[in-house]
């Protein structure tokens, strides 16, 4: 199908683009990969009267070391993401996840950012910045401001982004020497997962001294297995033990049913495949 029309602007800065969405008001759409927005489009679920492009703004593309912190550019690509020597030391378990995003033509195109201003359930790149502490850098009319992932994902496709905000950085803290995994279940390749589990440990002299799990597909919003990570401080890295903390994953969590799977099928997904991310991340 052909898309409704609509007006169309691509500034060369993030001050631009604010106050061309300013002027969109309601009716502005923001176009960062254009992963999920330009099918919309073309099935014409979405009308907006203005799309902003971002692909002009050179400041939002990138990696930079800032201290005890990683700062990705929100219109930084997944294809970029994977292959970028900081995130690959500093934050392994973001690198393993954003491997998994689709395919190849995705992830040229796809960006960091717009997945998580996107905010499906289903996506893999909330979990892992939700248990990374990511904080998400807005953009918008009244200047810059901070929010934590933990409250920064609100609902289904639902953020903290205000209208005539934009989202600019990831700012994530270094991870240097923890062991990360991710491991998802889906059908068929490339698809969307039925659940997700992103697993980073720290492991002293084969115990578990600390650990950070979240869990994708497990309700509206991504999830910290908090009770898993609980239990598996000071546990031996064996099957057995892990695999035991792993039967809380399912614990605070609002899965829904749907084609898919039911709910009882995704909580049991949950907990095996928590306990697989573990002993991976474990054992690497």
């Amino acid at each position: 199908m052909i898309p409704a029309q609509f007006d169309y602007v691509a500034p060369a800065t993030v001050e631009e683009a604010v106050t061309a969405l300013a002027q969109g008001g309601e009716d502005a759409k923001v176009l960062a990969g254009g992963q999920s927005l330009l099918p919309v489009l073309r099935m014409r679920m979405a009308d907006p009267g203005l799309l902003v492009d971002l692909g002009r703004i050179e400041e939002l593309r990138g990696v930079q070391e800032d201290g005890d912190a990683v700062v990705i550019g929100a219109m930084t690509t997944h294809h970029d993401v994977i292959r970028d020597p900081l995130v690959n030391q500093h934050l392994p378990l973001l690198a393993l996840a954003t491997r998994t995003v689709a395919d190849p033509q995705v992830r040229h195109r796809g960006t960091f950012g717009g997945s998580l201003a996107h905010a499906d359930p289903a996506g893999d790149l909330p979990a892992p910045v939700l248990a990374l502490d990511g904080e998400m850098v807005i953009a918008g009319p009244q200047g810059r401001r901070t929010v934590a992932a933990a409250d920064f994902f609100l609902d289904y496709f639902t953020t903290a982004l205000q209208p005539g905000e934009l989202l600019v950085q990831i700012r994530m803290p270094k991870w240097t020497g923890w062991r990360a995994h991710y491991e998802k279940f889906n059908r068929v390749a490339q698809a969307w997962s039925i659940v997700g589990v992103a697993a980073a440990v720290r492991v002293e002299q084969g115990a578990i001294a600390e650990a950070r799990i979240g869990l994708t597909n497990m309700g509206p919003t991504p999830v910290r297995a908090t009770a898993v990570e609980q239990a598996l401080v000071g546990q031996p890295a064996t099957a057995e033990s892990v695999r035991a903390a792993a039967a809380r994953a399912a614990e605070g969590t609002s899965p829904t049913a749907d084609a898919s799977a039911d709910v009882d099928y995704r909580r049991h997904l949950a907990e095996v495949l928590t306990g697989r991310a573990v002993l991976a991340a474990a054992g690497s």
